[in-house]
């Protein structure tokens, strides 16, 4: 099967993506292999779950990988699921200890999702009813690289509750049929979603468009950007103007002046929440899935993208951005340079924290 094959369809209405992944479930007849940040118990959380539980009901094999500080449900909520056979592990339970915030810190961020190795889900979007009216980017794929990524979820399944583990594996760039997937894991020295944003930034010869619900990167990814508009490049980013972390918005706003003044596009998006995360590079090469661009994606969590070219993707993407910059106003640099004096000292108090937003 050749890449372009290989069917992938984009949701950026959550509504739509949980119509189709609850479809999904439904007809699964061998196994659904779950982790992911979020699984709440509210209404939506509680129709996943009872579809899993009939689904284990009828034999086939269920496996959950839910964060425990992000998962916002316990194991009470499912105690029916595990008595049918379903297999749950809550990724790094919070321990309150010498060292309690340092490991406590470091999140499993990644939403994935492989129903019978033959469909894959891969984006920005939990199980949860909270983000149902926010803008998204979901990717339905089907093909044999779900096989790829069944691996990768036993492997993050193995390593659920440890602190040391063999990163240089875990990051590992995995390549099949053109694509590469990326994986991120606490570290300072394996980052392989940020070298990959940098390589594609450096070599970028027409235009780059980021969308992200958060956008706070270091002095490295920032100059690259600065550096790409200074050489004729179109950059373009698009994040909310307000997102659900006020404290990163406030601390984000220190940067958007220089940008602006090195012909940076920066884009505020109006009608809900933002949390679509989509790296485009000249309407060919792209990097979606969980990364936000910011510090604590490159620094803490546990992370994993896509990238590579795929031509009807890039379509529904460059729509998707297009839907996304008309409803969205332009950074007004006038009002950032007039911002209130109280505004730019809380930047600068923010500063020392911005690796934990």
């Amino acid at each position: 099967m050749s890449k372009e094959d290989m069917h992938i369809k984009m949701y950026s209405d959550p509504l739509e993506f949980y119509t189709s992944f609850l479809k999904d479930i439904k007809a699964a007849t061998k196994s659904i292999f779950i982790e992911i940040f979020r699984f709440s118990n509210d209404p939506f959380g509680v129709r996943v779950r009872d579809n899993l539980l009939k689904k284990c009901k009828e034999g086939v094999e269920v496996k959950l990988l839910i964060d425990s500080w992000g998962g916002s449900s316990s194991y009470s909520f499912f105690e029916d699921l595990v008595n049918e056979g379903a297999e749950l592990r809550f990724f790094k339970k919070i321990k309150f200890n010498w060292d309690g915030f340092t490991k406590s810190h470091r999140r499993n961020h990644r939403k994935l999702i492989i129903i019978d190795e033959e469909i894959t889900y891969i984006g920005s979007a939990n199980i949860t009813a909270y983000s149902l009216n926010w803008r998204e980017s979901v990717f339905r794929i089907r093909g044999d690289i779900a096989k790829k990524f069944t691996n990768i979820f036993f492997g993050n399944y193995r390593i659920y509750n440890k602190y040391f583990y063999d990163k240089s594996y875990y990051t590992k760039t995995i390549k099949y049929n053109g694509f590469e997937i990326l994986r991120d894991v606490p570290s300072l020295l394996h980052q392989p979603v940020q070298k990959k944003f940098l390589e594609l930034i450096n070599k970028s010869k027409k235009e780059i468009i980021i969308e992200t619900p958060y956008f706070l990167p270091g002095a490295h990814l920032r100059k690259a950007l600065m550096d790409a508009a200074d050489r004729g490049v179109i950059v373009n980013i698009i994040i909310p103007k307000k997102s659900d972390v006020y404290a990163l918005d406030v601390l984000a706003s220190k940067y958007l002046g220089e940008l602006h003044e090195h012909k940076v596009k920066i884009y505020f998006f109006l009608r809900q929440n933002l949390h679509s995360k989509i790296f485009l590079m000249d309407r060919k090469y792209f990097v979606v899935g969980s990364s936000n661009f910011d510090y604590r994606s490159f620094r803490y969590m546990h992370e994993i993208c896509l990238a590579g070219e795929h031509k009807s993707l890039a379509r529904q993407m460059i729509k998707h951005i297009n839907l996304t910059i008309k409803e969205s106003e332009i950074f007004n640099y006038d009002s950032w340079i007039n911002r209130p004096v109280i505004h730019r000292l809380f930047e600068w108090l923010l500063v020392p924290f911005r690796h934990l937003f």
